[in-house]
């Protein structure tokens, strides 16, 4: 995946307003950990999503909407300690109505409240008619959510075809059930065994164009020491997700997404050094890395 085959995959263009280029809708951010949902959602912003809402937990709304402006903020409810659990979809029914991307996962701190979410979030699809790939916004899940996934594997009929993940190693394996030794052949097997595309470290997996049934496998050319930073995944998966909303497919979101997310990083490691910049700042790259490669 180089820059000029990206220059040959032009994203769409800007649009006349901010209703033309999406809306993105991250569900996540516990009391604890309400800034994994901010780093996401302001990814998506810069990535060029027109509209933007952070539901999170109940406690951390107030917080969140004030510290991004640009963001409706929801609130959704929660544990004593503050964690997001599956319950009041109510809340947030109309703005999972209109989203273009789903993002779920970034701040979520509780695994079996991260598996009763999604489910709950499938049965709406049920209720609603939905029982294969056949409409809906796009699913992007991350961190907790990508934990929580293997649980309801048999409940994925609505989600199926539009599911873009992103896992770290380790959650790779979490979600194949094995070690992982070849990052290349696990890709490919999670992007097959959940009909998704999967960017991880670098590799992206989805189904080809020419053939349903075949999966295409890119790898990025660029990217940074530096991205092993807090946050950092959180910004990927934001990025991802605004792509999406743009009227992106799934394959083009993640490859875009991932390869600006590793040059971001490349450019602030020649500005700050290979250590300690922080996952916000990728964020701030992606409108000059788009501008350049997109023209």
């Amino acid at each position: 995946m180089t820059p000029s085959l990206l220059r040959d995959w032009p994203l769409p263009a800007p649009g006349d307003d901010k209703y033309s280029r999406g809306a993105v809708l991250v569900v996540g951010g516990a009391r604890a950990t309400p800034g994994a949902a901010l780093l996401a959602g302001t990814a998506a912003l810069r990535a060029g999503a027109g509209k933007l809402t952070l539901a999170v937990a109940e406690s951390a709304a107030v917080q969140v909407g004030v510290a991004l402006p640009e963001c409706g903020a929801l609130g959704l409810p929660e544990t004593a300690d503050g964690s997001v659990t599956g319950e009041g979809l109510d809340r947030i029914s109309p703005y999972l109505e209109r989203a273009d991307a789903l993002l779920i996962g970034p701040g979520l701190d509780d695994l079996d409240l991260a598996e009763a979410l999604l489910r709950a979030l499938l049965e709406r699809e049920v209720t609603a008619g939905v029982t294969d790939a056949g409409g809906g916004a796009a699913v992007v899940l991350d961190a907790y959510a990508l934990g929580a996934l293997g649980k309801v594997e048999d409940r994925l009929g609505p989600w199926r075809g539009r599911l873009i993940l992103t896992p770290n190693p380790t959650e790779a394996g979490i979600l194949l059930g094995r070690d992982v030794e070849d990052l290349e052949t696990a890709v490919v097997d999670i992007a097959r065994r959940f009909d998704a595309v999967v960017s991880c470290q670098g590799y992206i997996a989805g189904p080809s164009a020419e053939a349903a049934q075949d999966t295409e496998l890119w790898k990025i050319t660029t990217g940074y020491g530096g991205l092993g930073t807090s946050g950092s995944g959180d910004v990927l998966a934001g990025a991802i997700a605004g792509l999406r909303a743009r009227g992106t497919s799934d394959s083009q979101a993640a490859c875009w997404g991932t390869h600006l997310h590793a040059a971001a990083a490349d450019r602030l490691a020649s500005k700050l050094g290979p250590l300690g910049f922080l996952a916000r700042e990728l964020a701030d790259e992606l409108p000059a890395l788009m501008l350049e490669l997109n023209t």
